[in-house]
């Protein structure tokens, strides 16, 4: 009687088991098949504007159009070059966004340090402002930022675009660095403190390497954002030589709306390429937990 009932309480048991590793192999599947659907749905523009770069205009005016172009060309390409200078926007824009992101990161780095650290009032409103900043739009702040970058001489000039592009990056950087600064565990700097470092000493030999994955992050934010900005660029800069890549994009747009398709798309295609590839090369620093095992518990 007592094998047969303590059979009878193991069946409930492994059914209820067996249910239950059902449901946690049908929740994994959800969760793949949404993530593949997330995907997706960020690489169609992706797919679909490199497919674009490649086909010629029969297949681009087609009223049924393919994924993968029927006779691929690379005159979109040569065509994109021949039209407008994108080599020299793209070098303006990449000396804007380096310099950017070099800038704010420099600037926000100490600034994230006492923010973090110092407790108070001040620090909390200092805090609060930064992310209220972030909320302003670009509008209610271009006519008094051209007239500020006036009275300095720095209107039409890629100095004054990287001025600007510090100044509406740092708020986001410093948000982002106060986080980071704030997982730095405070007893590494106190055994520093009792090496005899000083405060700017523990910040560039203790606390910078720690905040690594952090100020890397940052620098990829101020990079991508000075990269594909538009409208600071589109105001500031009149002269040709000087615009950026965002800007001279626009060109392949004629005076009634209608778009020179396959060079925009070849055009476009090319200026998405930096930021993937920036991405690409540093995302294990982004991710990477550096401050694992920094303090034992």
């Amino acid at each position: 009687m007592g094998p047969a009932r303590s059979r009878t309480r193991t069946r409930p048991r492994a059914a209820r088991t067996a249910r239950a590793a059902r449901a946690a192999r049908a929740a994994r599947a959800a969760q793949y098949t949404a993530l593949a659907a997330y995907l997706v749905f960020l690489a169609f523009p992706l797919l679909w504007l490199l497919s674009t770069a490649f086909k010629p205009a029969r297949e681009l005016a087609s009223l049924h159009p393919t994924w993968i172009p029927e006779d691929p060309t690379l005159g979109n390409f040569r065509q994109a070059f021949a039209e407008q200078p994108l080599a020299h926007a793209a070098l303006n824009s990449l000396v804007a966004a380096v310099c950017a992101a070099v800038l704010a990161v420099v600037l926000a780095t100490p600034t994230a340090f006492v923010l973090a650290r110092r407790r108070g009032r001040l620090a909390t409103a200092a805090t609060g402002w930064v992310v209220i900043s972030q909320a302003f739009p670009f509008v209610l702040v271009i006519i008094p930022l051209f007239l500020v970058l006036k009275n300095l001489h720095l209107i039409n000039s890629v100095p004054g675009l990287i001025l600007v592009y510090v100044v509406w990056s740092l708020p986001f950087a410093l948000w982002m660095l106060v986080g980071y600064v704030r997982a730095v565990p405070p007893e590494l700097e106190e055994a520093a403190a009792v090496d005899g470092a000083g405060r700017l000493r523990t910040l560039v030999s203790v606390v910078a390497p720690l905040l690594a994955p952090g100020i890397v992050a940052t620098s990829l934010f101020a990079f991508i954002t000075a990269w594909n900005e538009f409208f600071f660029a589109l105001v500031l800069l009149k002269t040709p030589q000087k615009q950026t890549l965002p800007v001279v994009l626009t060109h392949f747009l004629g005076a009634e709306g209608a778009a020179d398709l396959g060079p925009l798309a070849a055009a476009a295609f090319l200026a998405t390429l930096p930021s993937l590839v920036v991405f690409s090369v540093i995302q294990k620093r982004i991710t990477g937990g550096m401050l694992a095992g920094a303090v034992k518990s």
